[in-house]
């Protein structure tokens, strides 16, 4: 028997498990019979596609669960007869995180024993949630198509043991000894029947109690008479505890929506409802059933690279496979649920998935379904809200990703702007229905932080001239996807940093003659300034401040690119941006033609800083700022 220590982050989670506080303990009979039915799957498969593994299985094999209690004992096994593991699969599957959403449900750990609890209802994490009831954990299973078991043992602490065992088939056996009053009643017919029934009555495969009845003997009149006493025996029980039908197959008019909500957690693992329901049933050229769920909660593990995929391929009703990330587009990586195909060959291969006509058919049709279920549920405002707060920025990764569905993605996102409230947002549509009858762009302005892009100078004239501006301040994604956008129904996107002001009422003779009076000074400036800027120029853009910082237009891919290399850890330098000065704002009027060399030095970075500071950047030097502003102070006093 050979000990192992667990990998660091098991550690924490199994320590999480067995101090858990978390009143929903029984959601581990769901997270287990969820992982005996996927091995039991990948068995099934493998039966019908790999010769070898078949030769090894009895002719009527079919997959089956098992769960039989003692009562005496104070313990519960869990038995299936799928896939099994081996040496390293226990070591990979058990001893260490491999999956991401495990990873992220670890991640996402405060230390607070009562939070992270409740974490466990958003998060089943799967197979460790046996230690919220169990003193001692038993694995016996063995990998079909090889001869050696393994049984892998653990209290749930720091380590666990590891060593070649025996057993006849293929598959894996589950000891839970529970480890105390409170988990014992689980050990208990009526309470596994219950969780069974809500939990997993509709996986695919029988799931069987197996428990020892005691039989009182029935006494006849004369027996009870004559004082005989009843014997008693027992008798072995084996039944079916669920209904073991493919819920998607049924038709949705027969189907309740708990049982919806309750097939969902079983291929979620997570413990609240679906915020919405999409089941779909195509025939004719291509016949296929999909249900597809959205969560309430988006998933933790969707802004890892190596997110899990919530969509499971069937073919005929015979799992093919569950870690496809093709099913549907990175952008609906949030969407559980199942797609079943009566096309497709039993024996497609990863290679042959990706490039499959049948395939792609399902998977157009299904996004074309989901966004048509996504606008639906906009009309429900409460709804759509918690809808939004979850999975806005995907949807503007879609809307960057899928030109297809573009504008139909456009028409789903929403967004905070200079009309809205800090808690609420607009849709496109509204944007439009409030802008007068000359607008014909959506103006907005990308940053880090909401309040300080409301405070922004580059507003001054679109609030003048009553011109709404969109506020997108998740610069890590509105930054490179928003340029991409292009226009919506005709209307062009336009960057307020990189365009021309609104309504500006002032002829090319007029504006000329303003560039012509400020020549020397914005020349002087931009002498001093030297690199820090890439211009200095006159706007008509401002009306209270006294500068700007803005971008050149032809800078915004190159600002794009930027930010995109930075998102990978690769450092950029910042672009020099365009500073705009205010000639109708005192301070720049009282510049124009000063004498003074060092106060126009001083004044000159002041303008430049104090505009940067405004769009909430950073400034090169702070102590030189400091100090300029001192004597500038003090001139003035």
């Amino acid at each position: 028997m050979a000990k192992h220590q667990f990998q660091t982050e098991v550690g924490q989670l199994l320590h999480l498990m067995t101090h858990s506080l978390y009143s929903n303990k029984e959601i581990f009979i769901r997270e287990l019979v969820s992982n005996a039915s996927d091995a039991i799957d990948k068995l099934n498969y493998l039966k019908l596609t790999d010769d070898n593994i078949k030769s090894k299985l009895p002719e009527d094999w079919s997959g089956e669960i098992n769960i039989t209690f003692d009562e005496e004992d104070k313990s519960l096994t869990i038995i299936d007869n799928g896939i099994g593991m081996n040496e390293e699969d226990l070591i990979a599957s058990i001893g260490t995180i491999a999956k991401s959403g495990t990873k992220s449900f670890v991640e996402a750990l405060t230390g607070d024993a009562k939070k992270d609890s409740n974490l466990i209802g958003q998060f089943g994490v799967g197979f460790y949630s046996v230690f919220m009831v169990a003193s001692k954990v038993d694995v016996i299973s063995k990998k079909a198509g090889e001869e050696q078991a393994y049984k892998w043992s653990s209290t749930g602490t720091g380590e666990f043991d590891l060593s070649p065992c025996t057993k006849e088939s293929s598959g894996t056996v589950i000891y839970i000894k529970l480890k105390d009053e409170e988990a014992q009643e689980f050990a208990s017919k009526p309470r596994i029947e219950n969780i069974v029934g809500k939990y997993s009555d509709h996986i695919a495969y029988p799931i069987y109690l197996n428990y020892t009845e005691e039989i009182e003997e029935e006494l006849s009149e004369e027996d009870k008479k004559a004082g005989k006493e009843a014997k008693k025996t027992e008798e072995k029980r084996h039944e079916q505890i669920n209904k073991a039908t493919a819920l998607w197959t049924q038709p949705k008019s027969k189907i309740k929506e708990e049982e919806y909500n309750d097939f969902y957690k079983s291929i979620s693992h997570d413990s609240q409802d679906p915020l919405a329901t999409i089941h779909t049933k195509a025939e004719g050229v291509s016949e296929y059933t999909t249900l597809f769920y959205i969560p309430k909660t988006a998933p933790m593990d969707m802004y890892r690279a190596d997110y899990q995929p919530g969509v499971k391929l069937y073919v005929k009703r015979v799992f093919i496979t569950d870690d496809e990330k093709d099913l549907l587009p990175t952008y609906l990586r949030f969407v559980r649920g199942i797609i079943d195909s009566e096309d497709l060959p039993l024996n497609v291969s990863r290679e042959i998935l990706q490039e499959n006509r049948i395939l792609a058919n399902i998977k157009q049709s299904s996004v074309k379904k989901i966004l048509s279920e996504i606008k639906k549920l906009s009309k429900d405002e409460e709804k759509y809200k918690e809808f939004i707060e979850q999975y806005n920025r995907p949807l503007k990764e879609g809307a960057y990703q899928d030109f297809t569905n573009k504008d139909k993605l456009l028409e789903l996102i929403r967004f905070k702007s200079t009309k809205t409230e800090a808690d609420s947002m607009t849709s496109l549509d509204k944007y439009k229905e409030n802008a007068d009858s000359e607008q014909k762009a959506i103006f907005y302005i990308i940053g880090e932080n909401e309040k300080v892009l409301r405070n922004s100078p580059l507003l001054e004239a679109y609030k003048k001239n009553d011109i709404e501006v969109l506020i997108l301040d998740d610069k890590e994604i509105d930054e490179i996807v928003t340029p991409m956008y292009g226009a919506y129904q005709e209307w062009e996107f336009k960057d307020i940093t990189s365009c021309e002001a609104p309504k500006v009422e002032q002829t090319e003779e007029e504006k000329k003659e303003v560039e012509e009076k400020f020549e020397d000074i914005t020349k002087k400036i931009k002498e001093i300034l030297g690199e820090s800027v890439a211009d200095v120029k006159v706007t008509n853009r401002l009306s209270e401040s006294p500068s700007c910082v803005v971008k050149d237009a032809g800078d915004a891919q190159m600002a794009q690119m930027a930010q995109m290399m930075r998102a990978m850890g690769q450092e950029m330098p910042e672009t020099a941006p365009i500073l705009e000065i205010n000639p109708d704002h005192e301070i720049v009027k009282k510049l124009n033609g000063y004498s003074d060399d060092k106060m126009v030095e001083d004044v000159s970075w002041v303008l430049l800083d104090q505009a940067k500071l405004s769009e909430g950047m950073e400034i090169t030097d702070t102590v030189a700022f400091a100090q300029r502003l001192s004597r500038i102070t003090a001139k003035a006093l």
